[in-house]
């Protein structure tokens, strides 16, 4: 059993939701990312997704850009991703790591390499958000050869041949987009996610997170009322931002961290 279900099973019987917290690797370098990880998991972070950057991003908003911009001026590549994980690992890390980046940069490392290195590494999971699971076979085998957990996306307009085809790919969890749109977008209809993950269950047992515009603890704590984990990004990141370079910096993000896990239960 890997670290994500063991993670997920672990809260379930403690009656509790998982904080799945998003930052981008390098931002603003890698010796700040290494501090930050180790901060989020000590501050009761339950699971930690990993950007790892790239030049052309789909979804990701402003703030995830700058951030990525920056963490490719400070020379953050995969390898060095995976050789940071590698090293907290030895340092007795144990929280759930999850890259997300996208294909290209996968697809030049090399599938095959790439699944077997992530695992080496101490990577549970990977989310590749411009990788659709009818062009993905080839990666799902090798993932699940190797045991790394293959995590994708469902959106609002999602139909239930979608939905039957996402879970079938997926382990993990699966990840619930909240809304249409990039990410740092404000999160308008909590109620319309209430329905949404409803009928998700319906069709999987795979634990169900949201992601995409939860910035405030009232609103994470909705949702952690229905799903099974709630994802915060964008707001991170800014505060990431707002405070690199800064003393303040890691007190600034243990506290943030603390206050959403109490909301999120």
């Amino acid at each position: 059993m890997g670290r994500i279900q063991t993670t997920f099973e672990k809260l379930r019987a403690q009656k509790k939701k998982a904080l799945i917290s998003y930052i981008m690797a390098g931002d603003p370098d890698l010796p700040t990312t290494e501090a930050l990880i180790s901060t989020i998991e000590q501050a009761g972070g339950d699971i930690l997704e990993l950007g790892v950057p790239f030049s052309d991003p789909l979804a990701d908003g402003p703030a995830i850009q700058r951030a990525s911009e920056r963490a490719l001026k400070s020379g953050t590549t995969l390898r060095k991703v995976m050789a940071l994980v590698k090293r907290l690992r030895k340092e007795d890390s144990s929280i759930p790591i999850i890259v997300m980046t996208y294909y290209n940069i996968i697809f030049q490392y090399g599938l095959d390499r790439f699944s077997k290195d992530a695992i080496s590494s101490g990577i549970d999971g990977v989310i590749i958000p411009d990788l659709p699971p009818e062009e993905a076979s080839e990666f799902i085998s090798q993932s699940r050869t190797s045991g790394l957990d293959t995590i994708f996306l469902l959106a609002p307009t999602s139909t239930e041949d979608r939905i039957k085809t996402i879970v079938s790919s997926a382990t993990g969890f699966i990840y619930y987009v909240s809304m249409t749109g990039i990410t740092g977008a404000r999160l308008n209809n909590v109620l319309e996610i209430k329905g949404k993950v409803s009928e998700i269950r319906g069709y999987t047992d795979l634990p169900i997170a949201v992601g995409f515009g939860i910035s405030r603890e009232d609103e994470a704590n909705k949702i952690a009322k229905w799903a099974d984990g709630v994802i915060i990004g964008s707001t991170l990141v800014k505060l990431i931002e707002a405070n690199r370079g800064k003393r303040l910096l890691l007190p600034r993000v243990t506290k943030f961290i603390r206050s959403m896990k109490e909301a999120v239960g």
